[in-house]
Formats: C-alpha cells, sequence, structure tokens
C-alpha cells in the first residue's frame, strides 16, 4: 500500500461515526452475526430430524445426507477467503453469498410445507421427489452461504476499528464470540419447540415450515441489518489471497521436481527447495513451515468425525429416550444445546485453573499432549453412548426378523376364551383384555380355535416380519387380524388406537371418522403428557384420560358398559412400552465430548499459529476446516458401507479408530520439534542482506497488521 492511500484511509477512518468509542458501524455487524448463527444452527439442530421424518429416510440415510452438508459446510470458507481476497473483497463478498444464503433458507423451508403436494390430504406429502429437491437446493445454497461469509464477517468487523481502539476492538471480538454462543445457543432451544407444534392447512402435523421459516427470516433480517449500515463501513480492496500463492508456489515446487527427476540433476534438501527458480527464499521457507503443521493434520479428521455425530446419531438416540425432567419437556434435539452451555463454562474454567495447575504441579502438558488427551476424552464420550445405548436397546422391543411373524390376540368377546394358534400355541384370555405379550411364529399360515359355542375355527395368513393383532370381538365368527407396528412411533410420539366393543357408531376425539361396532381404529399419534378423550354417540358422552410417556404404543378397548360406567371401563393394552432410560444419561457423554473440544480445538490452534508465520493463518484455517470436513465425511462413509446391526457396537467402533489414531498421533508429536517462526524468518532476512531499517520497518507492519487477524482467526475456529 501506498504511502498515498495509507494517507487516504487514515482521513477515512477519522470520519467514521463513533457511539461510546467504537463505531457505529459495528454494531451492525454484530446484529448481523447474531441473526445469521440462530439461522443456521436454528436450522442445523432440527435438520436430521426433518430428514428421518418427514423425508421419511432411514437412520443412515438422514446422518450421511446431514454430514454430507456439514462436511460442504466446512470447505465452503476457502472459497469464501479466496473470493474475498482476489476478488470482491471482504464487504461484497458478505452481500452476494449472503443473498445466496437467504434464498438457500427460504427454498429449505418451503421444502417442509407437506401441504403443497398433499393432494389426498393425509398430512404426508404425495410427491417426495419435490421436497427432496427442494431441500438438497436448499442445503446446497446454505453451504455456499454460510461457509462463503465466515472467513469474512469477523475480519470485516476488525476493518472498521482505528489504529487507537485496540481496547475496542478486543472488546469486539469477545462481544462478536458471544454473539456466536449466543445464537447457537437460542437457536437449538427456540426451534425444536417451534418443531414440536402442530401446523398445516388441510392437517396439522409437525410444523417443521416454522422450525425451518424462523431461521430463515432470521437470515433475511440479517442480511437487511448488514446492507442498512452501507454507508458507515470502512471497505478495504482485495489484497491477494495467500492461500493463492502458496498453491502456485507448491504447484511449482512439485511440476519443477518432476521435470528434473533425472540423476544427472543434484538433489536439494527439501522437495520445496525446488521453487528456488521462482519464488523468494522467505516463502518457501514460510511454506515449509506451514507443510511441517499441516502433516500433523493427518490424524485429526477422526476427532471430528466423532465430534460432529452430536447433531446426528446422538439426537436420533434422543428420540428413543425420555425426555421428561419434571418441571419442563426436553426435545430431542434440544439436547444440542449442552454442547454451548458447556463451552462457555469449561473453557474459563480449563484456562484458569486446570491448565495453571497442572503446570505448577510441575507436569509437562504441552499442546499437542493436550491434544491427544481431547481425542481420548472424545473416544470415551462414545463409549458412554455405547453403554447409554446398550440400556435403551434393553427396553426396545423384541420386533420379528423378516422370517418371522408376531401375533397378539385381544378378546372383546364377553367371556374368557382358550385360543388354539397351530400347531401348539394355547392362550386363555379373560374377557376385554388381551394375550401377555406378542407370540413370535417362524410361519406364516395358521388356524386359530376358540372354545366358544359353538367352536369358531378360522384360518389366517400372517404379515411376513410384521406384527399383528387378533380381534376377537362380540361375535367371534367375525374374527379379524389388525395390522401392528413393527417399530418405535416417530420422534418420541405416542400411538394409539380404540377397538369399539359398544353396540354401535363411536365418535372419539383425535379420529375425524366414526368408529363403527367391532371396528378398530387406525393408529393415531399424540404427544407426551394426560391427554383426554371424548367418547360419544350422539345421545351420549363421557371422557376418558391416559398419561403419556414417550414413543408408547397403546389399544384401548372400549367396553359395551362404556357410559354406565362413564368411561371408566375402558381397558388400555400396552403394545409397546414408553421410553424408560432418560435422556439426562447423555448428559456425560457430552460433557466428555465438549471436554474434548476444548483441549482439542483451541490448543490445536493455538499451537498451529505458534508454530507457523503469522501471514500464514489463512492457510492453517484451510488445513483446519479441511480436516473437519474429512471428518463428516468418514462418517458418511461408515453410515453408508458399514451397516452394522447394533448401533452401539458403531459407537465402539468409533471410540476404538480415535484411540488408535490418538496413539498415532502421541507418536508424531513425540518426534515433532518445537520452532520459533519469528526467528528462521529473520535469519532469512540476514541471509537475503535485508537491511535493519526496513526489516524492522516490515516487523512492525506486520505486528500491526496481525494483531487483528489473531483474535479474527482464533475467534473463526472456536465456533464455526
Amino acid at each position: 500500500m501506498t504511502d498515498g492511500k495509507m494517507d487516504e484511509t487514515k482521513k477515512k477512518r477519522k470520519k467514521t461515526a463513533e457511539c461510546c468509542g467504537y463505531p457505529i458501524s459495528i454494531f451492525f455487524i454484530v446484529v448481523n452475526e447474531f441473526c445469521e448463527r440462530f439461522s443456521y444452527y436454528g436450522m442445523r439442530a432440527v435438520l436430521v430430524l426433518y430428514f428421518r421424518y418427514f423425508l421419511l429416510w432411514d437412520d443412515d440415510l438422514a446422518t450421511s445426507v446431514y454430514h454430507a452438508f456439514v462436511a460442504l459446510c466446512y470447505l465452503t470458507p476457502i472459497m469464501g477467503a479466496i473470493i474475498a481476497d482476489s476478488w470482491l473483497g471482504k464487504f461484497r463478498t458478505i452481500i452476494y453469498l449472503s443473498v445466496v444464503y437467504a434464498v438457500g433458507q427460504v427454498v429449505m423451508a418451503v421444502s417442509t410445507i407437506h401441504d403443497i403436494t398433499d393432494a389426498d390430504r393425509d398430512g404426508t406429502p404425495d410427491n417426495f421427489t419435490l421436497h427432496i429437491a427442494l431441500s438438497m437446493l436448499g442445503l446446497i445454497l446454505i453451504a455456499l452461504g454460510t461457509g462463503g461469509i465466515k472467513p469474512c464477517v469477523a475480519a470485516f468487523g476488525g476493518d472498521q476499528f482505528q489504529e487507537h481502539q485496540s481496547r475496542q476492538l478486543n472488546t469486539f471480538f469477545s462481544v462478536f464470540y458471544l454473539c456466536i454462543n449466543a445464537g447457537s445457543l437460542l437457536s437449538t432451544l427456540i426451534t425444536p419447540v417451534l418443531r414440536a407444534q402442530e401446523c398445516g392447512i388441510h392437517t396439522q402435523q409437525q410444523c417443521y415450515p416454522l422450525a425451518f421459516g424462523v431461521p430463515a427470516a432470521l437470515m433475511v433480517i440479517s442480511l437487511v441489518v448488514f446492507i442498512a449500515g452501507s454507508g458507515m463501513y470502512i471497505k478495504t480492496d482485495p489484497e491477494g489471497n495467500i492461500i493463492w500463492a502458496v498453491c502456485k508456489c507448491i504447484g511449482f515446487a512439485i511440476r519443477n521436481r518432476f521435470r528434473h527427476r533425472s540423476s544427472a540433476h543434484p538433489k536439494r534438501e527439501h522437495w520445496m527447495d525446488w521453487a528456488e527458480d521462482k519464488y523468494d527464499k522467505l516463502l518457501i521457507a514460510q511454506i515449509k513451515m506451514v507443510l511441517k503443521v499441516l502433516f500433523l493434520y493427518i490424524p485429526l479428521p477422526m476427532f471430528w468425525t466423532l465430534f460432529d455425530q452430536k447433531g446426528s446419531r446422538w439426537t436420533l438416540q434422543a428420540t428413543t429416550m425420555s425426555g421428561d425432567f419434571g418441571a419442563f419437556i426436553l426435545q430431542p434435539d434440544q439436547m444440542q444445546t449442552v454442547n454451548p452451555i458447556l463451552i462457555l463454562t469449561l473453557v474459563p474454567i480449563m484456562d484458569r485453573v486446570i491448565f495453571p495447575l497442572i503446570k505448577k504441579c510441575g507436569l509437562d502438558f504441552s499442546p499437542l499432549k493436550r491434544m491427544t488427551v481431547g481425542m481420548l476424552f472424545a473416544a470415551s464420550a462414545f463409549v458412554c453412548a455405547a453403554l447409554v445405548q446398550i440400556e435403551i436397546d434393553k427396553t426396545l422391543p423384541n420386533f420379528p426378523s423378516s422370517s418371522e411373524s408376531q401375533l397378539k390376540v385381544v378378546n372383546m368377546y364377553n367371556s374368557s376364551v382358550n385360543v388354539t394358534i397351530s400347531p401348539k400355541d394355547t392362550l386363555l384370555i379373560d374377557s376385554l383384555e388381551s394375550s401377555a405379550g406378542y407370540v413370535t411364529l417362524d410361519h406364516q399360515d395358521i388356524t386359530v380355535s376358540l372354545n366358544t359355542s359353538p367352536v369358531t375355527t378360522k384360518a389366517f395368513s400372517l404379515i411376513k416380519g410384521g406384527r399383528q393383532t387378533l380381534v376377537i370381538p362380540s361375535d367371534p365368527s367375525i374374527m379379524y387380524l389388525q395390522e401392528d407396528l413393527k417399530s418405535k412411533p416417530r420422534e418420541g410420539k405416542n400411538a394409539i388406537r380404540f377397538v369399539n366393543g359398544w353396540t354401535a357408531d363411536l365418535n372419539i376425539t383425535t379420529f375425524s371418522s366414526e368408529l363403527e361396532p367391532s371396528v378398530t381404529s387406525n393408529y393415531s399419534l399424540v404427544n407426551q403428557g394426560t391427554r383426554k378423550f371424548v367418547l360419544s354417540n350422539g345421545a351420549q358422552s363421557c371422557e376418558f384420560s391416559q398419561k403419556f410417556g414417550f414413543g408408547s404404543s397403546y389399544t384401548f378397548l372400549v367396553p359395551s358398559t362404556l357410559f354406565s360406567t362413564d368411561c371408566k371401563s375402558i381397558k388400555a393394552v400396552e403394545d409397546i412400552q414408553p421410553n424408560s432410560v432418560h435422556m439426562a444419561l447423555q448428559i456425560p457423554q457430552y460433557f466428555l465430548i465438549t471436554t474434548g473440544e476444548v483441549m482439542f480445538s483451541v490448543t490445536g490452534l493455538q499451537f498451529s499459529y505458534s508454530q507457523a508465520p503469522k501471514n500464514m493463518k489463512s492457510v492453517l484455517q484451510a488445513g483446519w476446516l479441511c480436516t473437519n470436513a474429512v471428518g463428516n465425511i468418514i462418517v458418511l462413509i461408515v453410515a453408508e458401507l458399514g451397516k452394522l446391526p447394533k448401533q452401539w457396537a458403531e459407537y465402539v467402533l468409533f471410540a476404538s479408530l480415535l484411540v488408535a489414531v490418538s496413539i498415532i498421533f502421541s507418536f508424531m508429536a513425540y518426534f515433532y520439534t518445537y520452532i520459533d517462526p519469528a526467528e528462521i524468518e529473520a535469519q532469512i532476512r540476514r541471509e537475503q542482506g535485508l537491511e535493519p531499517e526496513e526489516e524492522k520497518k516490515e516487523t512492525l507492519e506486520m505486528e500491526d497488521k496481525d494483531k487483528e487477524q489473531k483474535n479474527e482467526q482464533e475467534l473463526k475456529h472456536t465456533k464455526l
């Protein structure tokens, strides 16, 4: 930058409006960041459940697409940094990609409206292809937007401060970081509550349009707020991107080495030395230092493989648990709020208590050792998740295999009956009762005999791999099979149905049509809590209430004495027991994974920046983001190709892989030699004959410029 341009910039900075010592423009940037983070984390919190329960994908596909999206979000910041530094500048990059971002959020919200393709008004979309296409388009646009603007917003905020505002600059980054965590925490609390509401034009379903619509609205507000401050911003021109320069230098070294691969050419100490024919020795030395750090990054993706599953596998695990905390009900996707809460708690405790205490004890707890311990904490978290999963599996029903059938018998007859199921199963069932559980059969064609007068016999063909209930009505000759659920009700809801033993048609709240005598209704889903049902036949009515937990299934038997007993004679038959393992059991695994994050992520970045030149921080950022992206891709591969029969086994597999990787990393760390980048750079400058005055001037300029970069980069990585 020439002296004239520097003077012009200083004059421009002096004219910047201030409030309480801060540039007014940064208030727009802070509000913009809060809204954007609310938008991103709010959408992401409910994303895997949208895949699982709206698009009806299985757990593996939902997990795979979720992690593919997250991986893309961690790759696009590299693109955003290059665009901002090389072509558009930070301001225009934020504007253009925020528009893409907002459009993506709106498209995503539209894709969740089931009524747009629900022609038969049954609450289920008729054209899933349209919803899938819209959601995938929306997610791609969101990934381009959120990743593209991420390396620009914090740096753009730093550009607004003048030289004398260093104290305000540090405060700004603290507030900026607080906004990121506040947006993450609040959105992860609020959007699951919005999702749990019911909405719709023709049928009331889980309100995914509201859960995705609010983040979309926040992103639009974020864009409007940022544009509103346009006239107050200090906008710098793009000055070139170091990542691109590093890539070109490495590419030239490789090509030059390949061209001179014959033995006629003398060997060089390092393969990067082949770039000396074109590039400055200082740049080459800086790249060597960066490559040394990037080599240590090779094992790191496995940590992120485990860490980012808290938004997919762990959320799906929570759907099979009880969220009743007494004073409040926690939704499965709200458990993710434990992570930002613990981050805000553990970071100061680690920095001000734990690490200083370890140092006072005389223990050598170097950054690389901290990272290794962080990996082991993450592995321990997945061991805890496996133990929790084993407890959950103990409470799950024993559903039939693909070659088996299961049968339960319900007796609506006015007396006890002996039920014989060929060839040898015999059940004694009292009136208005059911068999103790499901009978598992390895054959589908059966004959059922009842000891009624006269004896009733009837042949049935069972569904292979399914569950059914044999209903014996008041007229046993018309006994029939009713298909049952063969999996837990979705989203922790409760599936209920009624068998009408009354002598006439019945109207039952929550059911749209009348229930004829001796007929079993279809399933209806109800939320946790005490639910009241009004049963009426026009002239008479009574109220029946039942308390529900999470994930249960009930068949309610309505007797002929319904109204004379004021609905108290209704019998509840539990087909699938409610979730009994409490969500609180997930807290230890969240604590361990967050402790691992603090020790691994924050320490890893501090180590990286201490071992590489200051002007190479963006290269390290790119490498760090790539480790996160690769980690999510590993989850995708395992989810699609692993296909382990038990979920706890997958947790143990991931924990074992991370332990193995941590051992490899510990060996790499043992042989790593710490360096002083500033000393190496100074030595090269002296070898190049750089004048002391120029060296001092260049050093001061780099220190002033990078003082802001240090805050910016640490912020970007601590919570993306």
